[in-house]
C-alpha cells in the first residue's frame, strides 16, 4: 500500500477485511479483518504487478485491491481447511 502511510493502511485494511467478510459470508474479529485487508492488499498488488506491471493507486484503488485480495485469502483458507 504505497503512499497512504501506516494509519491509512490500517483503516483501509479494516474496511477491506470487513467488506470481504460480508462478501464471503464469514465471521472474523476486527484484528483479523485488518490483517486480512492488509495482507490481501499486498498479495493482490503483487499479482497485479506480475500480470499487468501496474497497480491501482490512491485510497479507493487500494481499497478495491485489498478487498479482492482479502476475498482470495478467505477463499484459500476455506479450500485448505476443506470447508465449502
Amino acid at each position: 500500500m504505497e503512499g497512504i502511510g501506516w494509519i491509512g493502511a490500517i483503516i483501509i485494511g479494516g474496511l477491506a477485511g470487513w467488506i470481504a467478510e460480508k462478501i464471503m459470508k464469514s465471521n472474523h474479529s476486527l484484528i483479523l479483518n485488518i490483517v486480512l485487508g492488509i495482507v490481501g492488499a499486498v498479495v493482490a498488488n503483487a499479482i497485479l504487478m506480475f500480470v499487468f506491471n501496474a497497480t491501482l493507486g490512491g485510497w479507493i484503488g487500494q481499497l478495491i485491491v485489498a478487498v479482492i485480495g482479502a476475498c482470495l485469502l478467505i477463499g484459500l483458507a476455506r479450500a485448505i481447511r476443506g470447508r465449502a
